[in-house]
């Protein structure tokens, strides 16, 4: 009854936004600065609003359903708990891939929370998060550095990689050359992902409050609260830019003796902004990978110490 009031609930909030949003839409496109933008916001929320809500309702579904009847020391509800754990985990990877933007990062955040969710969930994430993220096409990215700079990549740099070096939730790193023959590291927000994190924001912050209403044991508002505080600060380029010159002015004042071994790419503050970040490029090795480590000329032993908090 509750998962049929959920997608009830999320299918009626749908419709509405798309029936008081389609009334007012066209003004909205021709009045606003961004049109292309505010045409994706209309037509993508409704849509994402709804995927959440049939997922929401599916897990919800699935527990009431698979566990009904199953006391808590029952010798069956452990391995039936785990199955149901994996098929739910395997619900929200997909939402997430499917919506993309915050619902990325937000499949990130919670395969590091290993100490607070399921293992399930954490694992699934962690197998996929972290490595398959969104591309933007070489016109997405363009159409953003035009935006942001004032012309295309090959007006802007000597020289511009069109694929890119790597990808993540929010941005993707393209490595070019200045025309001094400095080679830089561009990370490229995905397009318009500013303009739909608040209302992405909203759709989940009602899924996690709605879930919380029909099953008060299921609280993941601190999440919600989570994503609030952060999401701001990390879709803004140049808060990070920032921050890495305040870590190293910290290292050289708080801990000189190690200071010398720890560095912070050079910033080109003229070709940054909150969308764009355009740094030096250094080639580095993943702090996990022993053998690049190793080819490097550094014993992994020694890094290990520089990077121990107690050190």
């Amino acid at each position: 009854m509750a998962t049929r009031f959920l997608l009830r609930a999320g299918a009626r909030l749908a419709a509405a936004t798309t029936l008081l949003g389609g009334g007012a839409l066209g003004a909205a496109v021709v009045t606003s600065p961004d049109p292309q933008a505010t045409l994706k916001l209309y037509t993508t929320v409704p849509v994402r609003l709804f995927r959440d809500t049939v997922t929401a309702a599916a897990i919800v579904f699935d527990y009431e359903y698979s566990l009904w009847g199953l006391s808590e020391g029952s010798t069956e509800r452990p391995s039936i708990k785990h199955e149901v754990h994996l098929r739910s985990a395997n619900r929200l990877q997909e939402l997430c891939f499917k919506n993309g933007g915050i619902y990325i990062k937000l499949g990130q955040h919670i395969s590091q929370l290993e100490y607070l969710i399921p293992e399930e969930y954490v694992q699934t994430m962690r197998q996929s998060m972290l490595n398959k993220c969104p591309v933007s096409s070489y016109d997405q990215v363009c159409e953003v550095i035009k935006k942001e700079l004032g012309g295309t990549p090959d007006e802007i740099f000597d020289e511009f990689e069109h694929a890119p070096v790597a990808s993540a939730s929010l941005a993707q790193v393209h490595a070019a050359r200045l025309r001094n023959g400095q080679k830089v590291a561009v990370k490229v927000q995905h397009t318009h992902l500013t303009d739909t994190a608040a209302a992405d924001y909203a759709t989940v912050e009602f899924i996690v409050n709605t879930l919380h209403w029909l099953f008060p044991s299921f609280d993941y508002r601190w999440l919600v609260d989570e994503i609030r505080e952060s999401l701001p600060k990390e879709l803004d380029f140049l808060v990070e830019a920032q921050n890495g010159e305040k870590c190293m002015a910290n290292f050289r004042k708080l801990s000189p003796h190690i200071a010398h071994s720890v560095y912070a790419p050079v910033v080109y503050w003229n070709l940054s902004t909150s969308k764009l970040l355009t740094m030096e490029f250094i080639d580095a090795a993943q702090i996990s990978d022993v053998r690049a480590i190793r080819e490097l000329g550094l014993q992994p032993s020694q890094v290990s110490k520089l990077t121990d908090s107690d050190s």
